[in-house]
């Protein structure tokens, strides 16, 4: 277990120094120029060049990364370009918000998911098999933009229980944030909905036919029985992957949604740092995205190993 959890702390430091790589040289072959974006297409080229000084961006490419790198692992992320304020403050009131919305999410996808592809795998080929189908991938098929606004047209304007805009106040309280929650994390739940049940379905189904599910119901265990102590544990498995990687994607890829709400989420953190061409804010979203994918999946791996006892950490399989 020790040389296990070693072994993958090794390989996150690597993919971290490989992703930090690759994310500084993607900002810097961004078309545009920063200095002409902070100052104006009517800026003189000596204003500019005293501008890119000030910023740094005249030196090495190889000083510049590794003056970032340097800094972003000891704290300091450096000043945002457009708003002139510190980044590391900024992006971890944007993480907090968005694991916010990424727990209530899960919180509603997990158990609906999950409960609906048990069942569903339990009553494979019945007509409820294939309404549980259908309905789920309908749902999922629709933009997220498209089923923002029909809950918003709904429920904000029509009926007028929620309000449409989910930005929060710093001065929020918990009673303001929660009705706030609420839209955005149905949205995101929909989105889900549907992988997490097909891959449950898909497990239970391929676990009831094996042969210790036969040997259980000879034996004269009950079908609730057999189906909690020892299907579910292992047709899971593949779902804890998926949704770790969920929780890496709500993390920052709910773009679409945090913009549809106007939610100050990372993921529209991201959307601004490229609109207003801030390289250091965008380098530091995408390096905290990327940690958060990695350590997600690490997590799964631990799961993984703890819902099937067939796996040794740390030990390879011998043919």
């Amino acid at each position: 277990m020790v040389r296990y959890l070693i072994r993958r702390i090794v390989l996150l430091g690597v993919t971290f120094l490989i992703s930090s790589l690759i994310i500084f040289l993607i900002c810097r072959l961004l078309p545009g120029d920063v200095a002409r974006v902070l100052l104006g297409r009517e800026a003189g080229e000596a204003a500019l060049a005293g501008l890119r000084a000030e910023l740094g961006l005249d030196r090495p490419l190889p000083i510049q990364y590794l003056d970032w790198l340097r800094g972003f692992f000891s704290g300091d992320w450096g000043i945002s370009y457009s708003t002139r304020q510190p980044i590391r403050p900024l992006v971890l009131e944007r993480l907090g918000n968005s694991l916010l919305l990424a727990g209530v999410t899960l919180t509603l996808a997990l158990p609906l998911g999950i409960g609906l592809g048990v069942w569903a795998g339990w009553r494979a080929g019945k007509p409820d098999d294939t309404m549980i189908s259908v309905a789920t991938l309908a749902v999922t098929g629709l933009p997220e933009f498209v089923t923002g606004l029909l809950l918003i047209d709904i429920f904000a304007f029509r009926l007028r229980w929620l309000p449409a805009n989910s930005s929060i106040r710093p001065d929020a309280t918990l009673l303001d944030i929660v009705p706030q929650l609420i839209l955005p994390a149905i949205t995101a739940t929909l989105v889900l909905l549907a992988y997490i049940a097909r891959l449950t379905r898909t497990g239970v189904v391929t676990e009831l036919g094996q042969e210790y599910v036969r040997t259980a119901m000879l034996k004269g265990l009950t079908p609730l029985s057999i189906l909690s102590r020892h299907v579910l544990r292992n047709a899971l498995l593949p779902t804890i992957t998926v949704i770790a990687i969920s929780f890496g994607w709500l993390i920052s890829g709910l773009i679409v949604v945090e913009n549809v709400y106007n939610y100050p989420g990372i993921g529209r953190l991201l959307t601004f740092a490229i609109d207003r061409r801030d390289l250091i804010l965008l380098q530091a979203v995408a390096m905290v995205t990327v940690m958060i994918f990695a350590v997600a999946n690490l997590v799964a791996d631990l799961l993984y190993a703890f819902l099937d006892p067939r796996i040794r950490l740390g030990q390879e399989t011998e043919y």
